[in-house]
């Protein structure tokens, strides 16, 4: 007979088809549990326990939302509560730093894959799995838009910059990608992992002569989100573009940046009359 455990698991994998995502993190959450009917004061260990293995706030809060909704779906009326986290100014990449990356001329095969990986993020904002998940079938060069396939196997499609366009026809003459292709695949053609990118782009940054940004990864769709606003997109279209389900999630980026705010009070400041 089925575990609750896997009763839910079965149900959000068949009935409500999650990712395959989804469900590794339902599981990881999951083994927190010490029962599948946990009491208050169990719920209140698990919290405690998270903590002392080192896990962030953030990330205690995502485990606690998975948890919430296994505890929903059981039919429990008990519900862990949410840890306060800090709230730090974004991580982005300046001006300068993104210069000397599109300014950067690869001489390999990896490198062309790497800067085109950076340059997607800083170009429409995506998420780095959205942009490894890109087939060639995926870029409509004609009309400048990407498919991007995000959480919840939900696509959208955004458009994308015409310096972007004269790269991406280059890798994809270049490299002969087929249309059905992984556009960023590896030489076996099998999509890259998350955390190989992440260990290049950081030695990149290094090799360019920058130390890179924290969260560096997701960095770049910070850096996309805040210079969208600086220079007069709406909070509804960056939404789309970074396919938000919550408008509440991307008014994050309408709080400016420290510097931001230290421009304009050199300009409005009673003192400087």
């Amino acid at each position: 007979m089925k575990s609750r455990f896997e009763e839910f698991i079965s149900e959000k994998q068949y009935l409500v088809n999650v990712s395959s995502a989804t469900l590794s993190w339902y599981r990881c959450a999951l083994n927190w549990l010490p029962s599948e009917n946990p009491t208050q004061e169990e719920l209140k260990d698990v919290v405690i326990r998270m903590r002392k293995k080192g896990l962030r706030p953030t990330g205690c809060n995502s485990f606690i939302s998975a948890l919430n909704t296994y505890l929903k779906w059981s039919g429990s009326s008990l519900k862990i509560g949410y840890l306060k986290e800090p709230q730090y100014v974004l991580d982005v990449f300046s001006a300068d730093q993104i210069k000397r990356v599109t300014a950067w001329k690869p001489a390999t095969f990896c490198q062309h894959r790497l800067k085109l990986i950076m340059l997607i993020c800083f170009d429409v904002g995506a998420r780095i799995d959205e942009v490894l998940s890109l087939r060639v079938s995926d870029c409509d060069m004609d009309n400048l838009l990407l498919t991007l396939t995000g959480k919840g196997s939900k696509q959208r499609r955004v458009p994308f910059s015409f310096e972007l366009r004269r790269v991406l026809y280059k890798y994809i003459a270049d490299y002969r990608r087929r249309s059905d292709a992984l556009l960023l695949a590896s030489r076996n053609e099998t999509k890259l992992g998350r955390r190989v990118v992440l260990r290049d782009v950081k030695l990149r940054c290094k090799y360019l002569g920058f130390a890179p940004p924290r969260r560096t990864l997701h960095a770049m769709r910070h850096t996309f989100a805040v210079n969208y606003l600086r220079k007069g997109g709406s909070v509804f279209h960056l939404q789309k573009m970074l396919g938000h389900t919550s408008l509440d999630m991307t008014r994050r980026y309408a709080n400016l940046m420290t510097q931001d705010l230290s421009d304009v009070h050199q300009k409005l400041t009673l003192l400087a009359a």
